[in-house]
């Protein structure tokens, strides 16, 4: 776990022993909290697994619902959540469940759980990946740098390549391309990663498959009353790094394909990886252009009353994989604890 990770855990362990949690939902004004989930698989993750932050296992969500009723925290639908900003009182503190992705395991491991809490939550689909045909880049640059000693980086025409032998040695691997296909302009970044998975026989379409829910479990998972089913772009590209009009083609599809699979038309959207890099005032902007009820970023934060002026840029808070201890639950459920340490961070 990286230095960055290592702080947050202590800070975590910090907060939860000297009892804020508890203090900043008693005199915050923050009336709830959005979690943001990805994946839920039952074995722990592998030693390198730069990913383990997007899963969690089951009982770790089963008791984080467990919890919740403990703490008294309602557990609401997103639209539920906007007449609770709306009213003229505080009253119960409130969690919105929503995962993004449409990973199978969702229907597998995490539906059976929601049903037994009987918790309502979203999910945010991006219809490519549904499709078979979508590129989770972040997970194959894992896949890949796990099972090799060494990898190839081209750049400006000249090639180096990386030792990556030792979990350090990986890590900063994944890390440097990791970062390096974030800041380049959405073609560039997709021309990098084809020839960084097809130097190592790498299928992206057959990942894609492995791990996404198709239409027919699709139609299973969004088919349960307790499923509010939102839009996530077609391809899940970063919407900030690509020309007006074909963001707007990104959002406006997805909630086509959407409704001609189900007869619903999505009113709630989620950004693709949802934070600076990804989206601004333009995205915003546009959400709420294209008629969205809501729209989640990944700033973290709590539910205030104010955000009904902003309902196109909510904050949310990750249910992160490398913090499933217990007492961290109590943390996580404290809106107002993340604004302010989103304050204090920048």
């Amino acid at each position: 776990m990286s230095l960055k990770y290592a702080a947050i855990r202590a800070s975590f362990e910090l907060l939860w022993l000297t009892g804020m949690p508890r203090l900043f939902r008693l005199l915050s004004r923050s009336r709830g909290v959005i979690f943001t989930l990805h994946r839920v698989l039952p074995a722990p993750p592998a030693d390198f697994a730069p990913n383990a932050i997007l899963q969690v296992q089951p009982d770790f969500l089963d008791y984080c619902l467990e919890r919740l009723g403990e703490l008294d925290i309602d557990i609401v639908s997103l639209d539920e959540a906007l007449q609770r900003l709306a009213s003229s009182r505080k009253g119960r503190p409130f969690v919105v469940l929503t995962f993004d992705d449409a990973y199978r395991d969702n229907l597998q491991h995490a539906l059976p759980i929601l049903r037994a809490h009987e918790a309502p939550f979203t999910l945010y689909v991006p219809t490519a990946f549904v499709d078979g045909v979508g590129q989770l880049w972040w997970q194959a640059i894992e896949d890949i740098i796990a099972r090799q000693e060494a990898v190839a980086f081209s750049e400006a025409g000249e090639t180096e390549y990386v030792e990556t032998r030792t979990l350090a040695q990986k890590q900063e691997a994944f890390d440097r391309l990791y970062w390096r296909m974030r800041k380049l302009p959405e073609p560039e970044r997709l021309a990098l990663l084809n020839d960084f998975t097809t130097a190592y026989g790498y299928d992206l379409h057959r990942q894609c498959r492995e791990l996404i829910m198709d239409w027919q479990e699709l139609r299973q998972f969004a088919g349960d009353p307790l499923c509010t089913i939102g839009a996530h772009t077609v391809h899940h590209y970063e919407l900030a790094k690509l020309p007006l009009e074909q963001a707007r083609n990104e959002m406006i599809q997805s909630v086509d394909i959407i409704e001609a699979q189900f007869g619903i038309r999505p009113k709630h959207f989620s950004y693709p990886l949802g934070g600076p890099l990804s989206c601004g005032p333009r995205e915003f902007e546009l959400a709420a252009e294209l008629g969205f009820r809501t729209a989640v970023t990944t700033r973290p934060g709590g539910l205030y009353p104010h955000h009904l002026d902003k309902l196109c840029q909510l904050p949310r808070v990750s249910l992160n994989g490398y913090f499933q201890a217990r007492r961290y639950v109590d943390v996580f459920a404290s809106g107002g604890l993340f604004t302010q340490l989103g304050r204090l961070t920048g």
